[in-house]
């Protein structure tokens, strides 16, 4: 299966642009978006084929996820659980008959660290969702079998020195901060692998956001922070992990994931 993720930094302004392009060219399975910044009945979006699934932000205009599949899911899930965490619509998550499927934008930190308390709330509570749909125990109450996770989308931290063109200069910055990535390594040590990582774990300058200011798309100064996970278990199934850094539209790139399931 091929999935893809993209945050298009408000999809109505990349529908003016190349969305349907980029989309009919991946032809993926799945297509999830991050930062669509609206909600279903506020685009015309004609996508034969598929299913679409959204979540949408309580403040108009703001965050919002979104998965379009080829496959109707079982079921879907839209929220953590949490109330105070759940008002900004970024989670998508879909049961398939072998895998559960987990778009997320998480929450930036902001400048000066802002919002790291939030933040790190949010991690603690996404990773325990992510390992209760493995083991069948879902955030609405009820339950299901246990299935591996395919996750994706904007993380909103950069994991290593590797992982950012000015490791030094952004330590300790919104999204390279001690505190983001820490948690980063607890997700993935709760059993997940990073798939781009996992098939090229000494790749250089490959980045997936890159700021607006001082054209730093020009010069590559960027930022990979957008992701596939996947169980552990998945891991021998990861056929490709691309970052597609040549497609234009957003700040961000998208990525793919091509997969044996």
């Amino acid at each position: 299966m091929r999935f893809i993720s993209w945050n298009v930094n408000g999809l109505r302004a990349v529908l003016k642009k190349n969305f349907y392009e980029v989309f009919d060219a991946f032809g993926a399975d799945v297509f999830a978006l991050q930062e669509t910044k609206c909600s279903p009945d506020q685009v015309e979006l004609d996508l034969p084929g598929y299913h679409q699934y959204w979540s949408s932000a309580a403040k108009k205009g703001y965050s919002g996820t979104a998965v379009f599949c080829r496959e109707e899911p079982l079921r879907e899930l839209h929220a953590l659980g949490i109330d105070y965490l759940d008002q900004e619509g970024r989670i998508v998550a879909l049961e398939f008959p072998k895998f559960w499927f987990v778009d997320v934008y998480t929450p930036n930190s902001q400048m000066e660290l802002a919002r790291i308390d939030f933040r790190m709330q949010w991690d603690d509570a996404f990773r325990e969702f992510c390992k209760g749909l493995e083991e069948g125990i879902l955030s609405d109450g009820t339950t299901s079998q246990p299935k591996p996770v395919v996750m994706c989308g904007d993380f909103n931290v950069a994991h290593n020195d590797i992982d950012l063109k000015n490791a030094d200069a952004n330590r300790g910055a919104s999204g390279f901060s001690d505190e983001e990535r820490g948690k980063l390594d607890e997700l993935l040590a709760a059993g997940f692998t990073d798939s781009f990582r996992h098939l090229h774990p000494d790749q250089t300058g490959i980045y997936t956001w890159w700021s607006y200011r001082f054209k730093a798309r020009n010069t590559n100064a960027g930022w990979r922070i957008d992701y596939f996970l996947v169980s552990d278990e998945l891991a021998p199934r990861i056929e490709a992990a691309s970052i597609y850094d040549d497609v234009e539209g957003s700040d961000h790139c998208p990525i793919g994931l091509d997969l044996d399931v």
